[in-house]
């Protein structure tokens, strides 16, 4: 028997799917049973299962609570198989709890103590070592098999590299983690989240099936897996691969990529965009549909060559609708065509030629056309939402479509305010145009909002109030729309910090805006400011997957990231966004300078700007205030001179909103240090005024204040800058608002130091390292480098603290 075993399977590679049922041990007996009978039924439903079995190259072991699968063609067949299992466990097994490991190692042919068939192996042990670190729906990769993996380019935006898990006997693995934007788990497992420790398996229950120990098969289908090789080497150069992409994308999914602007007048572009955008809007009411967010879209302009296959991947979408649009005095023409993006086929295509008055008509007319030919449930409310227009004011339409563009486009760059106060100037116009324009009034509130409270660059009560005169207006128009309750929940949040009122009013909007990211977006931004990062973290993940290409939500992901303090998964989702946008200097250099953070490593950082700073003198304009942090840490007065005349009148410290720190501000820092006292005390009096203004128009914010104690530190006023430092604290409590909270704390040892109260200074450092939201400034790489901390550093205290931030591996 043995030689028969050893001559039929020899020692060689196998692509190992490792398979268990989550607390199969706590189960009954018969739920036990129909728990295994489930899996069987569903793994043997699959194509990757299907066609190795057509071939005899398959073995199939039973493990009690799961199987082993051992393929021997490709890496990818087993995760192939990894992703048909998950998708149906999600749409016709939610009950069914798995968990999956993937690892290629050999294996071999082996005769038990019973003279029994069976087969062993490393490739089979680590494989199932690889599954034991994960949590159900979770889908783990060794790292040989996720390099293999990453020769191919549709997997990679799928695998995740989440660092080492312990398992048995002490040993430690590097663990990869692959999920789609439908398929997996993209939580960090929970095993792996925990301080390192000891984590053997448990023993084996009694009422527990048989163990994973090596397993028995019988010998006829050892026999059939030798048959086959002849077979399989044949077969292995003939059949197609199915990517992990087409596995995970829905069949009623699409994307409504930017018509192309056809008419003489180029200024018509911002009105091309806009029939765009209703298309899409109207498409994403409908439930029965997965409809890509416009900001996804955007970056495919008409213009360029587009590759429709790899757009569909990229999106995760099965179809894609192109367009065109021509205005000419009071005539339009629309062209529109459906495409299936996995095979370029042509599925529907219509030509409008109408009145310009048949507009939105027409954008209605597309979008039901769209929904009949995927076969789409239309419900009467959707119906009726698709066909309402917009406003009958073109020239509103217009202004309204430009507006929208700006404040997408805003994002988290240093020269976003300026384009905020534009787009407020053309919807109030366009609503002066139309008083009856509903959505100009819903993205009029929230450009409000975004300079009352995301970028804190007017936090005043008269701002305010007319964020909430907008959400007024709209709520009078159409007070039971989704819309409606959506802009109530903006207003909630970013103007009252109302988290409860704005969950709710989230909740009713969910059930008429499905496919709109901005509610698990705004979610998570709430889950997080409440102390709930990892929820929230979720939340914003769940938001990119619907809007995969937007690389502003990646940032905040990252930002996410960074506020737990993790910096490999803040880089991880940098280089997320740089892959959608690798010309966007501002990510470019965010990525390194949170590497600075993590590292106290200047060089990438810097090397990136020089970089930027080669492709002309505007490149930089968006990161020049990390241009200017990283001078500060190499102190290096001529760069950082060149990067505040680079800054211009924008604020020098932009991730660490709320905390807005002028250009006098930076020009103080720079000065004080290259000993220019004199220059350092003009600078931070300048810095003074203007703070004293944005104190004065809003006493009450704590952020703002804290400031402003930072400044009368500068400027030697001891006792008043600490009165301003606690005032902002007491402004701020962290249980009402954990970013602002956390910052006032942060900024406030700061302030101490400055002040000359060392031991304050070092009591509020430690407090602001404990701060549920971590800080850039006090990172391992500001404490050790950044001149801010010049008066404690030598002290023991505080260099013991910088060398407890210090990564394990420096």
């Amino acid at each position: 028997m043995a030689a028969e075993v050893k001559k039929e399977i020899a020692l060689e590679i196998a692509h190992v799917l490792f398979i268990d049922i989550v607390a199969y041990s706590k189960m009954a007996s018969d739920d036990q049973l129909a728990a295994i009978k489930e899996l069987n039924q569903i793994v043997q439903s699959t194509d990757e299962f299907r066609k190795e079995e057509r071939e005899n190259r398959l073995l199939k072991l039973a493990t009690g609570d799961g199987m082993a699968l051992i393929f021997y063609h490709s890496p990818e067949n087993p995760v192939e198989c990894a992703l048909e299992i998950s998708r149906a466990v999600k749409e016709q097994h939610s009950n069914l709890r798995l968990r999956m490991g993937v690892h290629s190692g050999p294996i071999s042919g082996m005769v038990d103590v019973n003279g029994r068939a069976n087969v062993a192996g490393a490739g089979i042990n680590t494989a199932q070592r690889v599954m034991d670190c994960g949590d159900a729906g979770h889908i783990l990769l060794s790292t040989r098999v996720a390099e293999d993996l990453e020769q191919f380019k549709h997997w990679r935006p799928h695998l995740y590299h989440i660092g080492e898990c312990e398992v048995k006997h002490g040993d430690k693995i590097e663990i990869v983690n692959l999920f789609t934007a439908e398929l997996g788990n993209s939580e960090r497992p929970k095993r792996m989240a925990m301080p390192a420790q000891k984590t053997d398996l448990e023993p084996v229950r009694k009422e527990r099936a048989p163990s994973r120990k090596p397993i028995f098969i019988i010998a006829a289908c050892l026999a059939l897996a030798a048959l086959a090789v002849a077979a399989f080497l044949f077969w292995r150069g003939h059949q197609p691969k199915t990517s992990a992409a087409a596995l995970s994308i829905p069949e009623k999914s699409i994307a409504v990529l930017p018509f192309e602007n056809l008419s003489d007048e180029k200024q018509n572009a911002f009105f091309t965009d806009g029939v765009q955008d209703e298309i899409l809007t109207d498409l994403a009411k409908i439930a029965d549909l997965k409809v890509i967010s416009r900001t996804s879209v955007m970056q495919y302009r008409s213009g360029a060559p587009r590759n429709l296959r790899e757009i569909g991947q990229q999106l995760g979408v099965a179809h894609l609708l192109e367009g065109s649009v021509q205005r000419a005095a009071n005539r339009l023409r629309v062209n529109a065509q459906l495409i299936d993006a996995r095979n370029d086929a042509h599925l529907w295509a219509q030509t409008y030629d109408r009145d310009l008055a048949d507009v939105f008509a027409i954008q209605s007319e597309i979008a039901k056309a769209i929904a009949d030919q995927l076969q789409a449930k239309l419900s009467p409310n959707e119906k009726k939402a698709i066909e309402q227009p917009p406003t009958t004011d073109l020239a509103a339409f217009d202004l309204y479509s430009r507006a929208k563009t700006l404040v997408l486009t805003a994002g988290l760059s240093a020269t976003g305010e300026p384009d905020e106060r534009k787009a407020i100037e053309l919807l109030d116009e366009a609503v002066k145009r139309d008083p009856s324009f509903f959505d100009a009034y819903c993205q009029l509130a929230y450009a409000h909002e975004q300079l009352y409270a995301i970028t804190g660059f007017d936090h005043t009560p008269a701002r305010l109030a007319l964020a909430e005169a907008a959400v007024q207006a709209a709520t009078r128009l159409r007070p039971d729309a989704a819309e409606t309750h959506l802009a109530r929940a903006q207003y909630l949040y970013n103007g009252l910090r109302d988290y409860a009122g704005a969950l709710a009013e989230l909740e009713i909007a969910r059930r008429g805006l499905p496919n709109d990211p901005r509610l698990f977006e705004l979610t998570g931004y709430i889950l997080r400011r409440r102390g709930q990062q990892e929820e929230g973290l979720r939340n914003l993940e769940r938001a990119a997957e619907l809007d995969p290409r937007n690389f502003n939500t990646l940032q905040q992901i990252a930002l996410s990231y960074q506020a737990l303090g993790r910096y490999a998964e803040t880089i991880a989702a940098l280089d997320r966004a740089s892959a959608i946008v690798p010309d966007n200097a501002e990510t470019r250099a965010n990525r390194e300078l949170f590497y600075l953070c993590w590292k106290a490593d200047t060089r990438p950082l810097r090397q990136t700007i020089d970089a930027i700073l080669a492709q002309g003198p505007g490149a930089i304009a968006s990161a020049a205030d990390t241009w200017f942090f990283c001078a500060l840490a190499e102190r290096d007065p001529a760069a950082a001179e060149r990067a505040l005349v680079a800054l211009g009148d924008n604020p020098w410290l932009s991730n660490e909103s709320p905390i807005i720190l002028s250009h006098s501000f930076g020009e103080g820092l720079l000065a004080r240090m290259t000993k220019d006292e004199a220059r350092a005390r003009t600078a931070f009096e300048a810095a003074r005024v203007q703070q004293e203004k944005i104190v004065q128009a809003q006493p009450d914010y704590g952020p703002a204040l804290c400031v402003l104690g930072l400044i009368d530190a500068a400027l030697g006023r001891k006792d008043l800058a600490l009165d301003e430092g606690r005032r902002a604290i007491a402004l701020t409590p962290l249980e009402k608002d954990v970013i602002n909270g956390s910052r006032v704390l942060q900024y406030f040892a700061i302030t101490a130091a400055w002040a000359g109260e060392k031991e304050l200074a070092l009591q509020q450092l430690e407090a602001g390292l404990r701060a549920p939201f971590a800080s850039e400034m006090l990172s391992y790489g500001a404490l050790k480098l950044l001149p801010v901390w010049d008066p404690l550093r030598g002290d023991p205290r505080f260099e013991k603290i910088v060398a407890s931030l210090a990564p394990k591996n420096n």
